[in-house]
């Protein structure tokens, strides 16, 4: 399964979901490959950092922010499980060129009425690849939520009547993704039973559910 973390909006955690969905199939023992698409190279930097501190790889990280995205993508797919792509914020031709390799689209959201007018632009990319990819699936991902307040609850009403739909695993903001992001671990190798680690190991269940 190809599956691609996109968004127009940049800073809503595309890069922090599309390693810890990596890391945590690794740890299933899955072959992974995680395509970093943004010409930021956030993805790149981290495994960089990751072998700077000495830290055993997880799953290969390459490179490749180019709109043959999607010709390129399905041959690696054949040598792995699955295929993450962390997706570029705002390179039409980047983001059409995922979109077409993808079989699911995760679209991660804030609880914030400015990413919900920021995902109209995604939509619209997304039903446009759908008139040459029926078939591909895609959900929002609640990211960055403090579960009690009034507004991430009614981001999470708002989105559920939603196409597409959001996922029940909801990731919430917490400074490990950050502080460990810089040592390029993961939040699992830290404490494996922190609230955190939960998530994503729900985050990561849920989307293995959708494989096809």
């Amino acid at each position: 399964m190809i599956v691609a973390l996109l968004n127009q909006k940049g800073g809503v955690g595309k890069t922090t979901l599309a390693l810890h969905l990596s890391g945590q199939w690794a740890r299933e023992g899955k072959r992974i490959t995680l395509i970093d698409a943004d010409p930021q190279g956030s993805a790149l930097d981290w495994s960089q950092q990751r072998t700077r501190e000495g830290l055993p790889r997880l799953f290969g990280v390459i490179g490749l922010a180019r709109d043959t995205l999607h010709r390129e993508a399905p041959e690696l797919a054949r040598d792995a499980a699955h295929i993450v792509i962390d997706g570029p914020p705002r390179v039409a031709g980047l983001m059409r060129s995922a979109l077409l390799a993808a079989d699911l689209v995760l679209i991660p959201v804030q609880p914030s009425p400015l990413d919900g007018w920021a995902s109209a632009e995604m939509l619209a990319l997304l039903a446009e690849a759908r008139i040459y990819r029926p078939q591909l699936m895609a959900r929002f991902v609640l990211n960055r939520c403090a579960a009690r307040t009034v507004i991430a609850r009614e981001t999470a009403e708002t989105l559920a009547d939603h196409d597409p739909p959001l996922l029940s695993a909801t990731i919430g903001q917490r400074v490990a993704f950050a502080d460990l992001a810089q040592s390029g671990r993961l939040v699992f190798e830290a404490d494996d039973n922190s609230a955190a680690a939960r998530e994503i190991a729900a985050l990561t269940a849920e989307v293995g559910r959708l494989a096809p």
